[in-house]
Formats: C-alpha cells, sequence, structure tokens
C-alpha cells in the first residue's frame, strides 16, 4: 500500500515562497508519476504541478507556470514543490498524488494514491 505524506505548509505573505514535499513509503516510488493538486473552499480540485517518473517531463497549469517548480528525489522517495511569488489566490489544501503509470497527467484520475494534503495560506 502507497503511502503519502505532505509537509511543508504554512502561513506566509504575498510574495512569499514555500517549500512543499511529499514524503512516499510502501511502493515503487521511482516508478511512478507524481503530481500535486490544490483545493480551494468552495471550489474543485485542480492540477497544480506534475512530473514523469524520471523527472524528464513536467507539466504545469498555467497560472503557475514560471512561479512554481515541481521536482522529485527517487533516492529519497520524496516529490517538491517550491512556490515562489506567492498570491492570496494560491490559498488552498495542496495534495500529493502518485499514479502506477509514470507518465504526466492533469487529470485527478490517473492518480491511484494520495496524501491527506497540507494547507497554504497566502496573506495579502
Amino acid at each position: 500500500q502507497v503511502q503519502l505524506v505532505e509537509s511543508g505548509g504554512g502561513l506566509v505573505q504575498a510574495g512569499g515562497s514555500l517549500r512543499l514535499s511529499c514524503a512516499a513509503s510502501g511502493g515503487t516510488f521511482s516508478s511512478y508519476g507524481m503530481a500535486w493538486f490544490r483545493q480551494a473552499p468552495g471550489r474543485e480540485r485542480e492540477a497544480v504541478a506534475t512530473i514523469s517518473w524520471s523527472g524528464g517531463n513536467t507539466y504545469y497549469a498555467s497560472s503557475m507556470k514560471g512561479r512554481f517548480t515541481i521536482s522529485r528525489d527517487n533516492a529519497k522517495n520524496t516529490a517538491y514543490l517550491q512556490m515562489n511569488s506567492l498570491k492570496p489566490e494560491d490559498t488552498a489544501l495542496y495534495y500529493c498524488a502518485a499514479s502506477r503509470v509514470g507518465g504526466i497527467s492533469p487529470s485527478r484520475h490517473f492518480y491511484a494514491y494520495w496524501g491527506q494534503g497540507t494547507q497554504v495560506t497566502v496573506s495579502s
């Protein structure tokens, strides 16, 4: 059973930065496609960024391009999301997700495993 545990969320002022981490256990992390999603109150869960098993392919939602960077360290079974130039509209619960298929996809249905989420709050 794959388990994903997110960390690194918190309260930050607009323009600030946060680095989220997703630690995986119970599976073959190096073969999984990984992703970050977020969900704000009253809104649907949306893809933030995804990364292939090797890290060679990535996808970013348009509003995150240039501000967020997804990466992974297969030796540490951990995926990361570096978030810079944060805006109040980035406030949401951020989820890590993993897919047994090693590619990338912005669809939530592509991912079978989910963490519990870490809250990111950006104040204006």
